[in-house]
């Protein structure tokens, strides 16, 4: 082997040995921020019912807010209500997540007038969902008390104007339980103003959503504007109701959260555009390095 040709061959091992460098360094600094977000404990004063459709049984969607205001990637949530009292763990059947926008993205605009606004509500059809059926998400459950009652509850009073405002319809009890969902498609969000929205389906009874406190409070993840929680069945679908201001009123209505966590990743941008630039430049020295050599064994 000539001597050029040794050299030469020096050269291109030490480009794919600085390539894999490269490539190393990478996977190993470019990371990702972790991302969270929680709305508190549950305060007990309001539960609604959160269902898919089942036979004999019209859907019903609980819907509450958050905001996000860097892609996210969420790998993994959590949202806490009630069981019935007596029923089994087995007794779930079905977990559903949906996430929508708010109106009146994804809507039809103008609204048909049925309720008494749609401003700032979620929009009328989903952006995304994840279910535990087609295994897109995957759930375990934990009970935190055998017994824990709301001071209120929304089933059944889900009304299009002007019989939306119903009161509730009083205390319910059950098991306190926590779904603890992890997402085996994990959803990708941009930033947005965005409704998060669980169902559960049960072999007998009804799931229900709890409350959290409004406006959140440590150690939940505050934020601007917190809208308040929705609600809608599938009779009133496409539109949906204020759980406090439209379906409990009175002279001051009052405005609830619910239970629900969220985690995830951020992409760390800064760090894969650094690493980009560092890895054009070596690369470019490299380029450089073996046209000169080139040169240099074609000159007479």
């Amino acid at each position: 082997m000539a001597a050029g040709d040794s050299q030469a061959g020096s050269l291109s091992q030490w480009a794919h040995r600085l390539a894999g460098a490269i490539c190393l360094i990478a996977s190993a600094t470019v990371g990702a921020q972790t991302f969270s977000f929680n709305t508190g404990a549950p305060d007990g004063k309001m539960a609604t019912a959160s269902r898919p459709e089942s036979p004999g049984k019209i859907e019903i969607e609980s819907a509450d807010d958050f905001n996000l205001s860097t892609p996210v990637t969420i790998t993994h949530a959590t949202f806490t209500g009630l069981l019935p009292a007596g029923a089994q763990l087995s007794d779930v059947n079905n977990v559903t997540v949906e996430i929508y926008r708010v109106f009146p993205l994804d809507s039809a605009n103008p609204p048909d007038n049925r309720v008494p606004t749609r401003n700032n509500s979620p929009s009328d059809v989903a952006f995304l969902s994840r279910d535990s059926a087609s295994s897109t998400l995957s759930f375990t459950m934990s009970v935190l008390s055998q017994n824990f009652t709301a001071a209120n509850s929304v089933l059944n009073g889900i009304n299009p104007k002007p019989n939306q405002n119903t009161l509730g319809e009083g205390p319910v009890s059950g098991q306190e339980v926590t779904f603890n969902v992890t997402f085996t498609s994990p959803i990708g969000l941009q930033p947005d103003h965005y409704f998060f929205i669980p169902q559960v389906g049960l072999n007998s009874g009804d799931f229900f959503w709890l409350s959290a406190p409004k406006p959140i409070v440590p150690p939940g993840t505050t934020f601007s504007p917190d809208l308040q929680s929705w609600i809608r069945n599938g009779d009133l679908d496409p539109d949906w109701l204020r759980i406090g201001t439209d379906i409990v009123g009175g002279t001051t209505p009052p405005t609830f959260n619910a239970v629900f966590s969220l985690t995830g990743t951020v992409p760390d941008a800064t760090g894969t555009v650094f690493l980009l630039g560092v890895a054009i430049c070596i690369l470019v020295l490299v380029r450089s390095t073996l046209n000169n050599f080139a040169l240099g064994r074609s000159s007479p």
